[in-house]
């Protein structure tokens, strides 16, 4: 793990932005098509502004959540609306969509299909990922029903999560599958979740599931 500091959350959200398009040019130097996965939640709207603009080759670019809750697209906790409202706009608007979601009641009823459209995809290029002060990353969580699966080096693609505190169920990427993206950052704010990720680090996945991912990943941090 590699950690970058900035002096302010807007000197990051400018610098972390540059890191993330060049990665995915570099990316679509060695193949067709990059897979580009990126969090919901509040932290990641202010990078997605600016990114949105870059001059890169989006039409090759296939945008997908870490992580979603078993809601519609057009609920205002649905992740997926964040995308459509502040990534998947401006140049970014021809990159193309992987969704997380079907119509169904439970997400294991959309699991196979969602996988199969997904596989084809994989491995992921380029990666971003948040981090709650509980240590957990996408819909990786401590104490969540099929955390043990979610962490499995054998893990599915995909994973139907409830955790704790969550009012809705989820579906995540498995730890397995984020873990193998060839380029890996992690964006956490504030002192509360430094401090988090160092005593992460002393801590096993299953209490600590952010330590799944963070072999060569470069954590971005401002006060």
């Amino acid at each position: 793990m590699q950690m970058i500091e900035y002096a302010d959350r807007e000197a990051l959200i400018e610098k972390i932005t540059d890191h993330l398009a060049r990665d995915l040019t570099s990316a679509l130097q060695n193949r067709p098509r990059a897979t580009f996965v990126v969090p919901g939640g509040t932290t990641p709207g202010p990078i997605f502004d600016l990114l949105c603009r870059k001059n890169l080759d989006w039409a090759q670019v296939d945008v997908m959540l870490s992580d979603e809750r078993w809601l519609p697209e057009d609920d205002p906790r649905s992740n997926t609306r964040l995308l459509r409202q502040r990534l998947l706009v401006n140049r970014a608007a021809a990159a193309g969509y992987l969704p997380l979601y079907a119509a169904c009641e439970f997400p294991e009823q959309g699991l196979p299909a969602l996988a199969a459209g997904l596989e084809p995809h994989l491995p992921i290029a380029v990666m971003l990922l948040g981090m709650g002060t509980d240590m957990h990353t996408a819909s990786l969580f401590p104490g969540a029903d099929k955390l043990t699966q979610g962490l499995a080096p054998d893990a599915p693609a995909l994973v139907a999560m409830r955790a704790p505190g969550a009012p809705e169920a989820r579906i995540t990427l498995s730890a397995r599958v984020l873990d193998a993206s060839e380029h890996k950052h992690i964006v956490i704010l504030g002192d509360d979740k430094r401090v988090a990720l160092e005593h992460a680090q002393t801590l096993t996945p299953s209490v600590a599931p952010v330590c799944a991912v963070l072999n060569d990943t470069t954590v971005h941090w401002a006060p």
